[in-house]
C-alpha cells in the first residue's frame, strides 16, 4: 500500500524521515510531500537584538525553528567569534527558557543552559515562566 504524508521532511540519526522508516518497517511505501515553505522575515532586526544582551531579561525558544533562526543570525552577520567570546556568556547569566526537549537539545548545542523543556507546551511554560522569575524577584 502507498502512503501520501503531507509534512517537512525530518532526518533522524539514520539520515531518514522517522515516518518513512516506521512505515517501510510495515511494509508501506511512503512519498513525503513538503506542503509549506518558511522564511525567516525579521533576521536582521533579530540579530541586532541578539547583539545587545543587557537590554533582555532573558530569551524563550518556542520552536526549533526559533534555534535555527538565531544561528542564521550568528552566520550570516559573522558574529560566530564574538558569540562564543562574549554573547554566549552574557546570555547564559540570564534565563534561557525552551519548550520541549527537542527544542532544549538544540539550544544547548548553541552553548546556552536551558529550563522549562519539560514543560510540554507554552501554557504550562508560560506559568512555569512567571513562577520562576517571581520568585526570583522580576515580578
Amino acid at each position: 500500500m502507498k502512503v501520501l504524508l503531507l509534512k517537512d521532511a525530518k532526518e533522524d540519526d539514520g539520515g531518514q524521515d522517522p515516518y518513512i522508516r516506521e512505515l517501510g518497517l510495515h511494509g508501506l511505501e511512503a512519498t513525503l510531500i513538503p506542503v509549506l515553505s518558511f522564511e525567516f522575515l525579521s533576521l536582521p532586526s533579530f540579530s541586532e537584538k541578539l547583539s545587545h544582551p543587557e537590554g533582555y531579561g532573558g530569551l524563550i525558544f518556542t520552536s526549533p525553528r526559533a534555534v535555527e533562526a538565531m544561528e542564521l543570525c550568528l552566520e550570516k552577520d559573522n558574529k560566530t567569534e564574538v558569540w562564543e567570546k562574549s554573547l554566549k556568556e552574557k546570555w547564559n547569566a540570564k534565563s534561557v527558557y525552551v519548550v520541549g526537549n527537542a527544542t532544549a537539545s538544540l539550544v544547548s548545542k548553541i552553548g546556552l543552559d536551558t529550563e522549562g523543556e519539560k514543560c510540554g507546551n507554552a501554557e504550562k511554560l508560560a506559568e512555569y515562566i512567571c513562577s520562576s522569575e517571581e520568585v526570583r524577584g522580576v515580578f
